[in-house]
């Protein structure tokens, strides 16, 4: 099943989930920015890869930051959807923290019906360019605007999960948006800055960096990582 998710108008001219030129721009840019980096990439080389023109792509982005701020959106909604999809029925809230800090990780696991967009590099993306759609000059501006309510949609739905853990702790929506940060650093650190890690980059990553954020997190709540 095709996804569509509801992002800030403000994003874009023209929602490019709407149609095939809007799609096929999305899944090139994707691989673009994963081949060239953001510094690199231009909506000139974008064109040429698709076919097109800079113009046609003007119609549906102000510029490449509003670009990469919409393909982050996407993600940070697409990880708020893993996260409902698989806790929901679920009554312990440690069995639902768990399921959010896995998907944290391992968003990257592939939806067939969005054909146009590969979450494993938009993963890839996220975690090495993800951080410029909001360290910026324009914020402030940004945040008033709304453009970031998808972060921080995600960050209340696991701060809401630790807080019914403990309703009382005072620090629910640092720790859930440092769980995020934490999860994308730390995959990045293991493959280009390996001595800011204990983790190692091996087929074994995912695995060992849930268990890290779950050993974090529970300690941090005071609860073994059994509760429930």
């Amino acid at each position: 099943m095709e996804i569509k998710f509801n992002l800030n108008d403000r994003l874009f001219l023209k929602d490019p989930q709407d149609s095939e030129l809007g799609k096929k721009m999305i899944e090139h840019s994707i691989i673009l920015i994963d081949e060239l980096g953001f510094e690199a990439f231009t909506f000139k080389k974008l064109a040429k890869r698709i076919n097109s023109t800079e113009k046609s792509i003007y119609r549906y982005f102000e510029n490449k930051h509003f670009l990469l701020l919409f393909l982050s959106s996407w993600y940070w909604e697409w990880v708020k959807y893993l996260i409902e999809i698989n806790s929901r029925n679920i009554g312990d809230p440690c069995h639902k923290l768990k399921i959010a800090i896995q998907n944290l990780v391992i968003a990257t696991d592939e939806n067939p019906g969005n054909k146009y967009i590969n979450e494993h590099l938009l993963h890839k993306v996220v975690i090495k360019e993800g951080g410029k759609a909001y360290h910026i000059h324009d914020v402030d501006d940004e945040n008033k605007a709304g453009l970031f309510y998808s972060y921080k949609s995600l960050v209340k739905k696991v701060s809401d999960i630790i807080l019914e853990i403990n309703p009382k702790f005072p620090y629910s929506s640092s720790l859930s948006s440092n769980l995020f940060e934490m999860a994308n650093n730390q995959i990045y650190f293991a493959d280009h800055l390996p001595r800011l890690s204990s983790l190692k980059q091996n087929k074994n990553l995912n695995e060992d960096l849930i268990k890290m954020l779950s050993f974090f997190t529970f300690k941090i709540l005071d609860k073994p990582t059994e509760c429930g």
